[in-house]
């Protein structure tokens, strides 16, 4: 029998922590919660994780604390919480968080977008190992991507963001087909908006001239075009 996933779970509100811990372990994974930083913490130097789930409000401080402790073992970061606008949205993506969820949420939305982040850092996947697009190197067993001989560092999403428009190049990808493949999931599951913010900070990662964009185009009244 496979080793569960190990998930840390940051969550003040008791109520809403004990209905998605149940969620999470009839999904087989194993939970560790807890409702503050200070235990969060403790938790973290004691034990080996393979996500995290954070709350951005907490007693004792932020979920951004808790992020700048586990990132630097390299783990993936889910933030969890009620605030939904582009500057919280862009701050926890330049701390390095993988994803971000907004309440309310659909549990099937939830259990999905857990699933798409463990995807970007499961080693064991195997399939076209290296794809050539638009100048870049993409390395999808080591989920690594490159620009000439320097590596780009991208978030979960903004990783997988790029894949699909380098697996469909050339074609016109309206934004409903971006937040399906995305999510893995029915597109209004999403909120749209936040995809701009993705498309604008993918661009500036992998562009030489974010506003003038080579790579991934806009296509008016369409969506988007990725490479030639």
């Amino acid at each position: 029998m496979s080793q569960k996933m190990q998930i840390l779970f940051v969550e003040d509100d008791k109520v809403i922590a004990s209905g998605l811990c149940y969620s999470l372990e009839q999904e087989g994974y194993s939970v560790t919660h807890c409702l503050d930083v200070e235990s969060a913490e403790t938790m973290i130097n004691e034990n080996s994780f393979d996500l995290a789930i954070l709350d951005l409000s907490l007693p004792d401080g932020s979920g951004y604390d808790i992020c700048k402790m586990i990132k630097a073992q390299d783990i993936p970061v889910i933030f969890l919480t009620a605030i939904d606008d582009e500057v919280n949205v862009v701050m926890g993506l330049d701390m390095g968080a993988d994803d971000y969820i907004t309440k309310p949420f659909r549990i099937r939305e939830f259990l999905s977008r857990i699933k798409s982040v463990l995807r970007r850092y499961d080693k064991t996947v195997s399939f076209r190992t290296v794809i050539e697009f638009s100048g870049l190197k993409i390395d999808t067993a080591k989920a690594k991507v490159y620009k000439g001989e320097q590596e780009i560092i991208l978030t979960s999403l903004e990783y997988r963001l790029l894949l699909i428009f380098a697996n469909h190049e050339g074609q016109m990808l309206s934004r409903s087909q971006l937040l399906q493949g995305l999510w893995d999931i029915a597109g209004d599951f999403v909120n749209d908006n936040t995809l701009t913010v993705y498309i604008k900070r993918l661009r500036e990662k992998i562009e030489d001239d974010s506003q003038n964009p080579k790579i991934i185009k806009t296509v008016r009244g369409h969506g988007y075009k990725g490479g030639d």
